[in-house]
């Protein structure tokens, strides 16, 4: 009561002590501040917000790097790539004028960021190594913002492993590690970790949705997504900071109370708008799980064999020959899919035999793989169909998503159809054969629509999926710093002002801002020499 009677400028908080700069959570200890003083120190801490370039180059970082970036082995073409302060004394030292006629000669004097031909020569020996094409990227308008040099040279292996010998003998040079002209691109400011992480997902792309994703990362799309959302939630903590400063008047404070709720509330729904996408870039960038299953003989494996247009497994008039889980990675309507063939599901009450028993293994995980799947496609036997019920072990499995292929129609009666179309008008059923291929361009065609449908599409066309699991991890502190910071009272202020600073920090490791030297050595490990 003595403190509420006292003005605000005089009052003094008991805060947890973290330092002057932060709160502790769950310690014990507390110090007395005046809240103009903490405030002051809290604003000290939008230095937090800057990019944490305390990633400073190591000095081996500084030396200039080169390595090959095009696959090895023999070709037309083999780009050798170098970076770093001595690219423009190696534009001298290597390279001299062409003197074919049909070229006119080079100057030494590199034009930037235009193709020149010339010769690749070792400066000891005088010897020409290869007729080639350079360019000379002059920093810091180039891809690591440092000076750089490309040569485009014949690719053999004799001659690539010539220039880089060559190469290696220049002081101040070194073969680059993996990722790292990326790497000081990322240093360097040229691009935020978003996009180093779009650049890694394009060279591995492999379906068309894939490309897409990567590009929006790799071109910024995410990283402007989340450097919005991060500016919101500082320009809140600002509002905060504005009403424990300036807010005199009750009246006052709690119109600018009730904005700062509003304004937080609108960010915590957006953020939670973005996670609630059914980790729909995750599959995407890993490829969607579908499992095949069935009882046996249904034709489950030579379904796998049609989609992936080779005989991928193995298909006998035996039942049970499919035992364990086959995974073959496809591209259906531009989309990466994992599709796997399991074992014939069937009632096995107990092991009469070793093949027995071997069955039984195969039927466990095949129901492991359908409950992992993203969609699950059953395969019906329409000749099995006439007691018009199916068995347990694969009517347990069915969801409302299932994909039905009601297969050999072929071999169907009128009475078969009809059993099909009653069991199954609740579900994307389709009528096939996979020996006759009746009706398999339907069975494709429908699912690819509907892959499309469930992972392909954002909230827009062009809006960044969630494509990395630290993304949502980053996301969804920042979601509970954003709620904890509405759980308190008009009054505690400082204490919402602070968990908007942890919730713009976690969205500033998204972006690589903060915190991202763990990250790094992980990301580029997977890059090749030469990127």
């Amino acid at each position: 009561m003595l403190l509420a009677k006292l003005p605000k400028k005089n009052r003094i908080l008991v805060l947890p002590a973290r330092s002057t700069q932060q709160l502790v959570r769950g310690t014990h200890r507390f110090a007395c501040l005046p809240s103009r003083s903490l405030h002051a120190s809290s604003r000290s801490d939008r230095d937090a917000f800057r990019p944490d370039h305390s990633l400073v180059p190591a000095p081996s970082e500084h030396q200039t790097i080169f390595a090959l970036s095009s696959p090895p082995g023999k070709g037309a073409v083999a780009v050798v790539r170098i970076s770093g302060s001595r690219s423009r004394q190696l534009y001298d030292k290597l390279l001299r004028p062409a003197t074919s006629k049909l070229e006119p000669p080079t100057t030494s004097t590199p034009e930037p960021w235009k193709l020149k031909r010339c010769q690749v020569i070792d400066p000891e020996t005088k010897e020409v190594l290869d007729d080639a094409l350079a360019v000379f990227f002059r920093g810091p308008r180039s891809f690591t913002t440092e000076d750089s040099l490309e040569l485009h040279i014949h690719s053999s292996r004799a001659v690539i492993a010539a220039v880089l010998r060559v190469l290696s003998a220049q002081p101040g040079c070194r073969p680059a590690e993996p990722g790292e002209f990326t790497r000081r691109a990322l240093l360097s400011g040229r691009i935020d970790l978003t996009q180093a992480e779009g650049l890694i997902d394009l060279i591995e792309a492999e379906t068309e949705a894939q490309r897409k994703g990567a590009m929006r990362a790799a071109e910024g799309g995410s990283r402007r997504r989340f450097e919005a959302i991060r500016n919101d939630i500082i320009q809140c903590r600002t509002l905060a900071e504005a009403i424990i400063d300036f807010g005199e008047g009750e009246e006052i404070e709690d119109g600018l109370w009730v904005q700062l709720a509003d304004r937080t509330k609108r960010l915590a729904n957006l953020i939670g708008t973005h996670l609630d996408d059914n980790r729909r870039g995750e599959i995407l960038r890993s490829g969607v799980k579908l499992a095949i299953f069935g009882a046996p003989n249904a034709g489950k494996s030579s379904l796998l064999n049609y989609l992936a247009a080779r005989p991928a497994a193995i298909v006998t008039p035996i039942a049970g020959t499919t035992r364990d889980v086959l995974e073959v990675s496809l591209d259906i309507g531009g989309i990466p899919v994992r599709v796997s063939d399991t074992a014939g599901l069937r009632d096995f009450q107990s092991a009469r035999n070793d093949l027995d028993t071997v069955e039984r293994i195969g039927i466990e995980r095949a129901k492991n793989a359908v409950a992992e799947a993203d969609i699950r496609l059953c395969v019906v036997s329409l000749e099995n169909l006439q007691s018009g019920v199916l068995d347990d072990e694969v009517a347990g499995l069915l969801t409302p998503d299932t994909v039905v292929l009601l297969n050999k129609l072929d071999m169907a009666t009128t009475g078969d159809l009809e059993r099909g179309q009653e069991l199954f008008s609740s579900y994307r059923a389709w009528f096939g054969s996979i020996v006759s291929e009746r009706g398999m361009g339907e069975l494709v065609n429908g699912i690819a629509e509907l892959l499309k449908q469930k992972f392909e599409k954002g909230p827009t066309d062009e809006e960044p999926l969630i494509t990395h699991s630290r993304h949502r991890v980053h996301l969804q502190a920042a979601l509970r710093y954003l709620e904890a910071s509405l759980s308190y009272e008009p009054g505690d202020l400082v204490f919402t002002a602070e968990e908007l600073r942890y919730a713009g920090q976690e969205l500033g490791k998204v972006t690589g801002e903060i915190g991202t030297e763990d990250i790094l050595d992980v990301l580029f490990s997977k890059f090749c020499i030469g990127k």
